[in-house]
């Protein structure tokens, strides 16, 4: 990891658990694109004005947690979808 600041990565996988408080909730990986490492989260690091859903394959911007290397916060996406073709 180089840097604290911003870092952008794709979503390469959502897992049914392992976020959230006791695990049970949806997680998500994001490959960082600089260095190829891999991040966790869960929705609650999605940061939306809308629903907080990524599908894999997404580009995001994120932060790597202080208190946690391996998971990252302040999840952005990138690629905004068009609701009509989202919800088809």
């Amino acid at each position: 990891m180089s840097g604290s600041g911003p870092r952008h990565g794709t979503i390469v996988d959502r897992r049914p658990n392992g976020g959230g408080p006791n695990g049970g909730v949806g997680s998500y990986v994001v490959r960082d694109d600089e260095d190829e490492r891999y991040y966790t989260f869960d929705y609650r690091q999605i940061v939306t004005e809308g629903f907080r859903t990524i599908r894999t394959g997404e580009r995001v911007r994120f932060h790597v947690s202080a208190q946690s290397p391996d998971r990252a916060e302040f999840v952005i996406r990138l690629d905004q979808p068009d609701p009509a073709e989202y919800y088809r």
